[in-house]
């Protein structure tokens, strides 16, 4: 046999200080195909699979930079914090949990508002974000979404709410449910101004989220593939000792049973949205 083809050593011998690792954030795995692509190139396919059309969740940073004409917006009442009301502890003190959410998320809570042009059309958005504590619906959630309404009713301008929450953030008990009432109320008002609502529904909606602001809009829209419910299937199923129908709960089940009215692929989101507003104008 060949020396070459001989170990002489054992083991690995390069230091694993010389040990080179790909740079975290350069590569995404599609959790539905597994497909594996580069993150840049997943951005300018605005984070849907190219090969299944999965689309990943993303935040409020990446819908306004989709969706405003040069990524160019106000954002509207970023002074708001959440607050611990009731002194809330359960494995931790939700005092704690927030500012370990804030850290991590650079967010001040679960949603944000801007106010921007699309395609040359005015609209505020008023975007929830996953990534703190699950988009769940606290006090600054509900303040913000009333707020905006205010300043659309003020600027006379159509509002739009994307859903992605987990629902209603228990640690907020009471404080979190009343926000159902609130945001419901004000939307009475905006309709009272003649105004237009869209709300966009992504993965997931879910709780008290879909049980008030969520389902209320004048258009209910829904990226394709979005869980939306109140209770989670798991629950219903355990609760009515049935199965459950193939895709309940997916947007596409909502849509053939008329609680939707358009499925819009994020591809297509900016284009189909300015027309819906010029449609509105007219």
């Amino acid at each position: 046999m060949s020396s070459w083809f001989k170990r002489i050593k054992q083991g690995i011998q390069t230091s694993t200080s010389e040990k080179k690792e790909a740079p975290d954030g350069l590569w995404h795995k599609c959790p539905n195909c597994k497909k594996t692509s580069t993150v840049k190139d997943l951005k300018e396919h605005f984070y849907v699979c190219d090969k299944c059309n999965y689309h990943n969740r993303i935040n409020s940073a990446e819908y306004f930079e989709i969706l405003f004409d040069n990524n160019e917006f106000e954002e509207l009442f970023g002074n708001i914090y959440p607050k611990d009301f009731l002194g809330f502890k359960d494995l931790k003190p939700y005092g704690a949990r927030l500012i370990e959410a804030q850290k991590k998320s650079g967010l001040k809570d679960a949603m944000r508002v801007g106010a921007g042009k699309v395609q040359g059309n005015d609209l505020v958005v008023a975007c929830m974000d996953f990534a703190f504590i699950g988009g769940s619906m606290g006090s600054v959630v509900g303040e913000k979404i009333a707020r905006a309404i205010d300043h659309c009713i003020a600027h006379k301008m159509p509002l739009m709410v994307i859903s992605k929450s987990g629902g209603a953030r228990m640690m907020e008990s009471a404080f979190s449910l009343m926000q159902m009432a609130k945001t419901s109320a004000k939307l009475t008002q905006l309709a009272e101004a003649k105004l237009p609502y869209i709300s966009l529904m992504t993965d997931p909606t879910t709780g008290g989220v879909t049980a008030s602001f969520a389902m209320l809009g004048d258009l209910n829209i829904a990226e394709p593939k979005a869980l939306i419910g109140f209770a989670g299937p798991r629950v219903i199923k355990e609760t009515i000792k049935k199965d459950l129908p193939e895709g309940f709960q997916s947007a596409e089940f909502l849509l053939e049973h008329g609680f939707l009215d358009l499925i819009i692929d994020r591809k297509e989101m900016k284009q189909r949205l300015a027309l819906l507003l010029e449609l509105f104008k007219n």
